[in-house]
Order: structure tokens, then sequence, then C-alpha cells
């Protein structure tokens, strides 16, 4: 009974609450979308209901191992990820591994269409907290030599996946994997006189490519051979109503608009917009129930990212660290996205909302990273301006149930 007590006491409750918040959002949502939509032969919701029980499998096995465990682990499960986008990247095009709008990224199995790249996201945080843990061992004493190193390890680690996923093509993901590394980068103890010379080097780039997008495109057809399609997501995000590619963000602005205050109510929805239950799941939210339900949404998001900071500054393991700073930098950039470019904020890149959004991968890949802050919060768990003494009860315990178990 005490056991009991003990591990009730280390589960994450408050996380588990967020979750089945975000499980009931889901639901409302989609089916709201596929209504409207009139699909037909597709019942959505039933398969977002069977997507998060299989996710909850993957939480499930994920808790069962210990940061160490998951450390010894992290380049196996790299290298996985990695030999999937390999594959991807040189298979041809069939029914097993078929191009879908225009980009080669699914499996498609018995059960549902599989996108490797959703859980690279998350094999690349573990990657990422195993190589900065191990150089900061190596290199006891930091130069900006040893950050040199160190963020050639971080960009090269991170670089292998955007490139196998910008071969399929598939910015968005790509935009994901950048801001996972940005957000590791900034707590990994690199200089910052590097950072800031980094990132103002390469927000200086963006600029420049910006403006000749808008303003001188016919440099870029000329010099870098640019195609002029390749413009289209620039220009609709600029002038939805005047470009055929922004037919998508141009009925968003009306759906969000036209919910008002409190919104018109579930099952509502005048206006269409395809794909709904997917990337503009947010655009349903606004219409049916206005900027109240949009930003209880948000608010919910808000207490997710509050609850892993917490987790983050509660861990003593460096490990842990870096991987709640990982996954808080793959939601916030999810979430930033994909409201942003629902409401003409940012460019439409294809990003679903987490845990709302219909989509099995995106999904499990978000599960799986949720499993590894259970594990944090269950294996290692620990107080701010403690002596110490929880997390070495925890060990403890851990210690005892694994020769328990082994007896």
């Amino acid at each position: 009974m005490k056991h009991k007590n003990r591990v009730a006491e280390r589960f994450d409750w408050t996380l588990t609450l967020l979750l089945l918040m975000f499980f009931l959002v889901s639901c409302v949502a989609i089916y709201s979308g596929q209504a409207s939509n009139q699909y037909s032969g597709s019942n959505f919701l039933l398969q977002q209901v069977f997507w998060y029980g299989v996710g909850a499998v993957i939480v499930a096995v994920v808790m069962y191992f210990d940061s160490d465990q998951l450390n010894r682990l992290s380049w196996i499960i790299y290298g996985i990820g990695i030999l999937l986008l390999v594959i991807l990247a040189f298979a041809p095009v069939t029914e097993f591994t078929p191009k879908i709008n225009g980009a080669q990224s699914w499996f498609i199995t018995p059960v549902g269409s599989i996108q490797p790249s959703e859980f690279m996201k998350v094999f690349l945080i573990m990657a990422l907290s195993r190589t900065i843990c191990k150089h900061q061992e190596k290199f006891l004493n930091r130069s900006m030599k040893t950050d040199y190193i160190l963020l050639l390890k971080i960009g090269f680690v991170t670089g292998l996946p955007i490139l196998l996923v910008m071969m399929q093509p598939d910015l968005g993901t790509a935009l994901v994997m950048l801001a996972i590394m940005t957000g590791i980068i900034f707590i990994s103890g690199i200089s910052w006189k590097i950072i800031l010379s980094l990132y103002g080097s390469g927000a200086a780039l963006a600029g420049i490519i910006l403006y000749f997008v808008i303003w001188a495109p016919d440099i870029l057809e000329k010099y870098l051979k640019v195609k002029p399609y390749q413009f289209d997501r620039i220009y609709a995000w600029l002038d939805p109503n005047n470009h055929a590619a922004g037919y998508h963000l141009s009925n968003s602005l009306k759906a969000i608009g036209s919910g008002m205050l409190t919104g018109k109510g579930f099952g509502e929805r005048k206006v269409y917009i395809p794909e709904s239950h997917t990337d503009f799941i947010f655009s349903v939210i606004g219409e049916e129930y206005g900027f109240l339900g949009g930003s209880i949404v948000i608010g919910l998001f808000f207490l997710l990212i509050y609850h892993l900071t917490k987790t983050a500054l509660e861990t003593v393991d460096p490990y842990n660290t870096y991987i709640c700073v990982g996954i808080i930098s793959m939601l916030v950039f999810h979430v930033f996205q994909n409201i942003g470019m629902t409401i003409q904020v940012l460019p439409i890149t294809g990003i679903p909302l987490p845990f709302i959004s219909y989509g099995g991968s995106s999904l499990m890949g978000n599960m799986f990273a949720m499993g590894l802050v259970y594990s944090i919060h269950y294996h290692h768990r620990n107080y701010m301006f403690s002596s110490g003494k929880n997390y070495t009860e925890s060990n403890t315990t851990k210690t005892m149930e694994r020769s328990h178990s082994t007896n």
C-alpha cells in the first residue's frame, strides 16, 4: 500500500489533466471540422481517439525508462529516425511510399500513414541533449574554442535530419527542427557573443531574401534559379484575397472574424475551409467558440508550457533539462506558427496544432515527447531550493524496485 502511494505521488497528474483537456478539445473540434466539410468514408474523430489510445501506450512505455537509460538509447533512437528518413529520400514512389501533396513524407501501413519526420523531431531533442551533456563532461574548462566545437556538433546533428526532410520536401518540419536547435543552444552554455553573431547574421540574411522575394523576385529567378511558384506562399500571406494560393487563409480570416466574442455555437460553422480538421483546426474553434474559445485553447498551451518549464527547473539532471527545453521549443514554435498562419501573422507552412489537429504521426510524436516528461517527473523529480533529499530518495526507491524485479 505504501509503495502504491509513493508511485501515485511521483506520477505527473497535472500533465495528465492537461492532456485530457486537449483530448476533449480535439474531439469536439475535429467532429465539427469533418461534419461541415462532409467527408465521406472517413471518421476522423474515431481515428483520433484511436491514435490518442496508441499515444497513451507510447507514454507508458517511455515513462518506464529513466533518464540514464534514455540517455544511452538516444543515439540508437536517433539513428533509427535517420534511417527511416534516408529510406524515404531515396525510395521510389510506390503505394508504400507515395507522394502526397507534392511531398514524399509518409509510409503507408495497414493501420494508417506514418510520417517519420514527426518522430524525428523528438529523436533530435534526445540526440542534442546527449551531445551537449557528453561535450560538457569532456570539456570541463570552457573557452571560445570549445564553444565553437559544441556548435559544430549541434549543427551536424541537426543539419542531417533537416537535409533529409527538405529532400521530401517539408519546409515546416525543417523549421521546427531549427527552433528546437535554437532553444537548446540558448541554454547550452555557448557564449552569447557566438550566439548573437550567428543568429544576427541569420536574421539579416532572411530579411534580405524576403526583400528580394517581395521587391525583386526576378533577381532570385535569374541568379538562384528559383521558380516563381515557390514564392506563392509569401504572396498569398501578404495578399490572400488577390492570390489563388491565399484561398485557405482568406476563408480562415472570415471564419475566425465571424466568430466574434463568443462564436456561433457548436456545429454552426458557415465558412468552408478545406482540411479544416488538420492544419486549420484553430479556424474551426475561432468560428464556433469565438475569441473566448480561442483564448481558452491558448491558455491550455500556456499552462502546458508553464508545467514543462517547472519540470525543467525542478530536475537536477542536465540531460532532463535539455529534454524539457527542446520539447518547449518544439511546442511553442508549433503553436505560434499554426495559430499565426490562421490569422495572417505568419505564412502558411502546414504545421499542425499540437494535440488538437487530426494526425496520427503528429499526435504519437507529441505523446512520445510527453512520455519523456512523465519519465522525468516519475524517476527524477526534485524541488527547487531543496537539499537534494527528494532526488536521493527517488533514486534509492528506483534502485530497490529494480533489485526487487530482478529477484
